[in-house]
C-alpha cells in the first residue's frame, strides 16, 4: 500500500489551467444560426441496466458482493449500444463524459476510437480527465480493484472548431484521495459564425462524491467567470454536460412519478448565471443510482444532466431521450437553440 501511495504521489496527473486540444483551423467554415445539441454521460459503456456498482453502495474497503465492474460482454454490448445510437443522430453537436481511452474497467477498450468511428461525419476531440495507473480500491480486494484508467470528454461536431481548449476546473480532494479521483475539466471549443462572433460550445463534468459541496461551488464560479468573459466578448455560449447537480429550480419541477422513484439532489441556485437560461428536461430522468442493477419501480432516477446558454441566444427545444438506462447510468438531453441578434 506505500508502494502505491508512493508512486501515485510521483506519477500523479497534474495538467495545467488550459490546454490546447488540437491547432487552430483557419479554414472552418462559418456557421449559421440554429443547432442542435446533445448531452450524454456514457459511464465509460460499464454501468448499464445491468450494474450493480460497490462504490455507489459505499464501498470503499470492500465490494461487499457488489461488481467492480461489469462483465467483459456486459462492456461490449454497452459500447455496441452506445456507438449505434450515435451513429444514427443528425445532431450539429454530441457532448459526451466518461469515455474510456484505455481502462482496465472497460477492459483495455479505446472507446473513443470506437465513437470516433461511428461518427465518421463528425470532428472530435478528447480530454482527458482521468488518468491514473492504479486506482486501489476496494482496498483490502487487492486483487479485485479498478486499476488503470484513462478517460474524459468526448466532443464531437459536424462543423470544423476554430480552437478547442481543455480547462481544469479548480478544487481537489486532499492527499492521497486526490491521487486516485478524476481531474475535473471543461473543454472549450470556439466556431466562426456569419455574423463574425464566435459560438463557443462548453463540455463539462463536475463533481461526485463532493461531500458539502464545496467542489462544485469552486467549479461553478470559475466556469461563470470564464463564461462571462466569452459573452463579453459579443460571443454566444453553450454549455452542456453531467452537473452532478439538479437544474435550477429541481424541486419544484421535478415530476415523482417520471421513472421508478425520483430522488432530491442539490440544485444550482439562480445566482449562478442568473441572466443566462437553463434547459433542461424534467419528464425524462438522466441519471439512475447504480447501488443495485436497474428496476423501474424502485430504482432511485434524478436529473442532473442539462444546459445553460448566453442571453443572446434562445432555446427552441429540448426533450431527453429515455434508453431505459440500457448503455449507461445517464440518459442524453437533446437541446436544439439560436442566436438572437
Amino acid at each position: 500500500m506505500i508502494f502505491v501511495l508512493v508512486s501515485g504521489t510521483v506519477f500523479d496527473f497534474q495538467p495545467e489551467e488550459k490546454i490546447d486540444l488540437e491547432l487552430k483551423n483557419n479554414f472552418a467554415e462559418p456557421l449559421d444560426s440554429s443547432f442542435t445539441f446533445m448531452t450524454w454521460n456514457i459511464g465509460y459503456c460499464g454501468l448499464g441496466k445491468e450494474a450493480a456498482f460497490f462504490y455507489d453502495s459505499g464501498g470503499f474497503y470492500t465490494s461487499a458482493g457488489k461488481n467492480v465492474r461489469e462483465s467483459e460482454p456486459h462492456v461490449k454490448k454497452n459500447i455496441a449500444g452506445v456507438t449505434n445510437f450515435l451513429d444514427s443522430l443528425d445532431y450539429d453537436f454530441l457532448l459526451l463524459q466518461e469515455v474510456d481511452r484505455a481502462s482496465k474497467r472497460s477492459y483495455w477498450i479505446d472507446q473513443y476510437s470506437a465513437i470516433d468511428h461511428a461518427v465518421d461525419d463528425y470532428n472530435g476531440v478528447f480530454s482527458v480527465n482521468f488518468r491514473s495507473g492504479r486506482v486501489p480500491v476496494p482496498l483490502l480486494e487487492p486483487w479485485n480493484i479498478i486499476g488503470a484508467v484513462e478517460s474524459g470528454l468526448a466532443s464531437f461536431s459536424k462543423a470544423k472548431p476554430m480552437t478547442s481548449m481543455r480547462y481544469q476546473l479548480p478544487g481537489e480532494y486532499p492527499w492521497p484521495d486526490r491521487i486516485f479521483h478524476l481531474d475535473r475539466c471543461a473543454a472549450f471549443q470556439w466556431f466562426p459564425l456569419k455574423n463574425g462572433k464566435s459560438l463557443v460550445v462548453v463540455n463539462t463534468h463536475n463533481s461526485a462524491y463532493d461531500k458539502g459541496g464545496k467542489l462544485k461551488a469552486m467549479q461553478l464560479d470559475y466556469l461563470e467567470k470564464e463564461l462571462q468573459a466569452e459573452y463579453k466578448k459579443g460571443n454566444y455560449i453553450v454549455i452542456g454536460g453531467d452537473w452532478n447537480q439538479g437544474p435550477l429550480n429541481y424541486r419544484d419541477e421535478i415530476n415523482p412519478n417520471i421513472y421508478g422513484n425520483a430522488t432530491e439532489v442539490t440544485a444550482i441556485t439562480q445566482d449562478f448565471l442568473s441572466d443566462w437560461t437553463m434547459v433542461s428536461n424534467y419528464t425524462v430522468p438522466t441519471n439512475r443510482s447504480v447501488g443495485e442493477p436497474l428496476d423501474v419501480d424502485s430504482t432511485e432516477v434524478k436529473v442532473i444532466d442539462f444546459f445553460y446558454i448566453s442571453p443572446n441566444m434562445k432555446m427552441d427545444t429540448v426533450f431527453g431521450v429515455d434508453l431505459g438506462f440500457d448503455y449507461s447510468d445517464h440518459q442524453p438531453v437533446v437541446m436544439q437553440a439560436s442566436i438572437l441578434k
